[in-house]
């Protein structure tokens, strides 16, 4: 678990403890990237770094750091500025929480946006600095099928994303505008199989029916899939694809009143 630059490719994910996160990794190290594996728990970084470096001839560092506290996230940053050799960058931490947004304490929702929000935008930034004088490289931001849509008692999830989805398409832009090859790709899933739910203590069966429910493992080959053709929105499943197509063409009183309309 070195931290030693080799001179191959190497892809930097938040949230790489488990889910989409930990599927990235896997993903990019068959790919021959070394990894830096940042998340909350040391343990479960060690054991995922121990297993791709037993499978995968590529080396894996962790970084155990909250993104929520700036010291720790200053941290990540350091590490993405001195690395040279960083070829993606894959923002996935992110976590949830149920329940309207006034009975809540307001320290979830301010840990929220300081993850979504503060982390992704430090993070891309110090990772773009290299990227587009390189000219080379790809940011991914984990977003959601959310980010589409403003859902009672989820706002500042879907408010979160919604910026994300924003912010990735306004770097999308200016790079373009530039000439630059790097890119930027805002994922968003629907339900996935991960820790997510778990830890928001809501049962999956309640969520949605399991039509809707993809693994982890789709969502990663979608966004890299996706990444080879440049495009911008990955939205992985044709189901989520016709409802995300169906809420960005109805006129924002419309889509209001349907929310609000819909049964809880």
């Amino acid at each position: 678990m070195a931290s030693t630059e080799s001179g191959r490719p190497l892809a930097l994910i938040t949230g790489a403890s488990s889910g989409i996160g930990a599927t990235f990794a896997r993903h990019l190290a068959a790919r021959g990237c070394d990894l830096v594996l940042v998340a909350r728990r040391k343990d479960r970084l060690e054991q995922q770094a121990r297993e791709i470096e037993s499978s995968h001839a590529v080396r894996a560092e962790i970084l155990p750091a909250d993104l929520t506290h700036k010291p720790e996230l200053k941290m990540v940053e350091d590490r993405i500025a001195g690395a040279p050799n960083l070829e993606y960058l894959v923002n996935n931490a992110g976590f949830g929480i149920v329940g309207r947004f006034f009975s809540l304490p307001v320290e979830g929702q301010d840990q929220m946006h300081r993850l979504h929000v503060l982390a992704t935008l430090r993070l891309t930034h110090a990772a773009l600095q290299g990227m587009v004088v390189r000219r080379r490289g790809a940011v991914i931001n984990v977003s959601s099928v959310a980010g589409f849509f403003t859902t009672p008692g989820n706002v500042s999830y879907c408010a979160t994303k919604h910026w994300m989805n924003v912010f990735t398409e306004g770097l999308s832009l200016e790079l373009k505008s530039i000439g630059s090859p790097v890119t930027v790709q805002a994922l968003c899933p629907g339900f996935t199989y991960s820790e997510f739910h778990d830890v928001m203590g809501v049962s999956r069966g309640k969520r949605a029916p399991r039509f809707f429910w993809m693994s982890a493992e789709r969502v990663a080959a979608s966004s890299l899939a996706d990444l080879r053709r440049g495009r911008l929105y990955v939205v992985p499943g044709w189901q989520y694809r016709i409802l995300t197509a169906i809420a960005t063409k109805l006129p924002g009183r419309f889509r209001v009143a349907l929310e609000a309309a819909r049964p809880r």
